[in-house]
């Protein structure tokens, strides 16, 4: 048997078995999906992910050396890709010949992709390919040239932070953009992020003569109030969890990390009063413990509702003036289910207009993301941030490269645009001046469908800085394929 016959077998063998795992897969999604043309979607997403749970880089080589597709790049187009390579192989290999999916078919994922971003953050103003997203500061409430500018640079999308300022601010951000909008012809997408469950410490104690904690250091850490129930002898460091319910899922040997992950420790002692633990990372000189820093507890299955108090009195506003919700602290496919019901609470006849984007921040988030992406794109336009901040502290800063790749590719899998977040062009946005890895990290990011910005003093030039550089990446690559333009430098 020749080698092409041979792997003609193991690819057919392989599409047999994509097609049976994708139908149960599929099956188990089919109540989520009632918005028309996302079926399709989900199928290939659950062909991609029944393909990533096999190792195939035995077979990619295989491929590779008969000059075949080596399957790396097939995100939008799993089982179109695979029947091209069979029938390519048959061809080899002088069996009947078998008919290749149509260009149609082949590229039909890279179209809905290109429709939904649009959805959710507006058709590009200019040639660049992806996609720019702001984050108004406060000031953009009182200066309506901040919109005027942003609307001139062809920004797509605005993002709005529930957990700062208040209904009357967010109001004259959304005025000064509408206006902005009038006299440039430019629209806007207004995405507003609710604020949800905070996790930070409180009110915090030191050791007398003690300013800095250091590892080997004794944190105790007790609910809102709880200091003075302590029972620890010798010298220790204390602070409050602002939010009881999430110190009480943790439990000895889950690690926990303060500040972006400034202090890490390891719970040693789970007590009626609290949680104790040893501080197990810090910098040489120790870590100031501050009020009202974040608290991440990334091995702790936190049971806590993504949806606070504040957080429905701020949809009544975000559903009355928003064109998209940013749900932050989203962890399940019911998380989802949750905010789209009170959605429909507020807008019975059309809330599925309204865009979803779900901000992916932690470890549980990343494990339920397929569920919570069919739940949120099955009924009406998503999208995915990844909210690199926290999420590294979750997962760890060695992870959060290899994570935000998969992430990438399970929103091309799904034909569900990506949004690059967090510290993009921050030491330009800040300092006016940028670093040569943040330029190497924003250039990675235009293979994101959009990348949102800080804010900051210089953002007006970073957004320019960020324009050319996007342009010029769309030259050389498109997701993880290079285009092969004609080089000139040498």
């Amino acid at each position: 048997m020749t080698k092409a016959a041979e792997l003609y077998r193991e690819i057919d063998t392989l599409i047999s078995a994509l097609r049976r795992e994708s139908d149960v897969q599929g099956a188990a999604w089919a109540d989520a999906i009632v918005r028309p043309g996302f079926a399709e979607s989900a199928t290939n997403l659950a062909a991609y992910s029944a393909l990533r749970r096999r190792d195939l880089r035995a077979l990619q080589r295989s491929l590779m050396s008969l000059g075949l597709s080596s399957l790396g790049r097939l995100e939008s187009r799993v089982l179109p890709t695979l029947l091209a390579v069979r029938a390519a192989l048959a061809a080899l290999a002088g069996m009947p010949q078998e008919e290749s999916p149509s260009p149609e078919i082949f590229f039909a994922g890279e179209r809905r992709l290109v429709e939904r971003t649009q959805e959710v953050l507006g058709k590009a103003a200019t040639s660049r390919p992806t996609a720019i997203l702001v984050t108004c500061p406060t000031e953009a409430a009182d200066d309506p040239g901040f919109m005027q500018g942003l609307a001139q640079r062809g920004v797509e999308a605005l993002r709005i932070n529930c957990a700062h300022d208040g209904p009357d601010l967010w109001k004259s951000m959304i005025d000064h953009a509408r206006a902005a909008e009038a006299a440039t012809g430019h629209r806007f997408k207004v995405l507003m992020d609710l604020a949800g469950p905070k996790i930070r410490t409180g009110e915090v104690r030191l050791p007398a003569e003690q300013k800095r904690v250091g590892i080997g250091a004794l944190l105790a850490i007790v609910p809102p109030g709880g200091l003075g129930r302590i029972a620890v002898a010798g010298d220790h460091f204390a602070t409050e969890c602002t939010l009881a319910e999430a110190l009480d899922a943790v439990t000895v040997g889950d690690r926990v990390f303060i500040d972006d992950g400034k202090l890490g420790a390891e719970v040693e002692r789970v007590e009626a009063w609290g949680r104790l633990a040893r501080v197990t990372s810090a910098s040489d000189k120790g870590v100031r413990l501050k009020p009202e820093k974040g608290l991440n507890f990334p091995d702790t299955h936190l049971e806590v509702a993504a949806l606070t108090d504040k957080d429905l009195v701020d949809l009544d506003f975000v559903a009355a003036h928003a064109d998209g919700i940013g749900f932050s602290f989203v962890q399940s496919a019911a998380d989802v289910a949750m905010l789209q019901d009170a959605l429909a609470a507020r807008r019975p006849s059309d809330w599925q207009t309204l865009s979803l984007v779900l901000k992916i921040e932690t470890s549980q988030a990343v494990r339920n993301l397929p569920d919570m992406m069919v739940r949120a794109a099955g009924r009406q336009p998503a999208a995915i941030m990844i909210a690199r901040g926290d999420l590294a502290v979750e997962i760890g800063f060695a992870r959060t490269a290899e994570m935000q790749e998969e992430i990438l590719w399970l929103g091309e899998a799904a034909d569900v645009p990506v949004i690059w977040a967090t510290q993009v062009l921050e030491n330009l946005v800040k300092k006016g001046t940028p670093s040569r890895g943040e330029m190497t990290d924003a250039a990675m990011a235009a293979r994101a469908e959009c990348v949102m910005l800080n804010k900051g003093p210089y953002l007006l030039d970073a957004i320019d800085e960020l324009e050319t550089l996007l342009g010029r990446m769309q030259e050389n690559q498109h997701k993880k394929t290079p285009q092969l333009r004609r080089l000139r430098s040498w």
